[in-house]
């Protein structure tokens, strides 16, 4: 799945919307803005290349809590590919509510890895994606890291 839809012709490198800003060719896809629903992703117009100038803007805040950012798909390199598909975009898929009901505006797209595999689903829950969490709910933490599943809570008196 490393072609987007170009009639065969030359391989067309597809773009992961959740990556690192330290990735080669990292751009900000967007802000994160507080909502009452939680993070939302506020896409701009044209992504941004990531600058030491644009990652100091955030001064001691990590900049993965600020910015989203979008990079070539590192394939065989992530831990979430196995080889085909990008299986952060399928748990994404299956595990989040939608956080939208409507496609949202982006400019990555028609490359968008998440997208040529899982479609408008993914798109639907991209939003809420948020690369970095403190505090994350326990179904993000089950999309984002299978293995690693909340402890239960303590018993009293138990």
């Amino acid at each position: 799945m490393s072609e987007s839809g170009n009639g065969g012709g030359a391989r067309k490198a597809l773009l992961c919307p959740s990556a690192q800003p330290e990735m080669e060719g990292s751009m900000v896809l967007g802000v994160f803005e507080t909502t009452p629903e939680g993070q939302r992703l506020a896409w701009i117009e044209e992504p941004q290349p990531v600058t030491p100038e644009l990652l100091s803007l955030t001064g001691e805040t990590d900049p993965r809590n600020i910015f989203r950012f979008a990079a070539q798909c590192e394939e065989r390199k992530c831990v979430h590919f196995d080889g085909q598909d990008c299986n952060l975009a399928t748990r994404i898929v299956q595990i989040l509510p939608r956080a939208v009901d409507v496609l949202p505006p982006c400019s990555i797209r028609p490359e968008c890895r998440w997208y040529q595999q899982e479609g408008k689903a993914a798109c639907l829950r991209c939003p809420e994606v948020v690369t970095h969490l403190n505090n994350p709910s326990a179904e993000m933490l089950r999309a984002a890291r299978p293995d690693v599943m909340p402890e239960p809570p303590a018993v009293a008196g138990g």
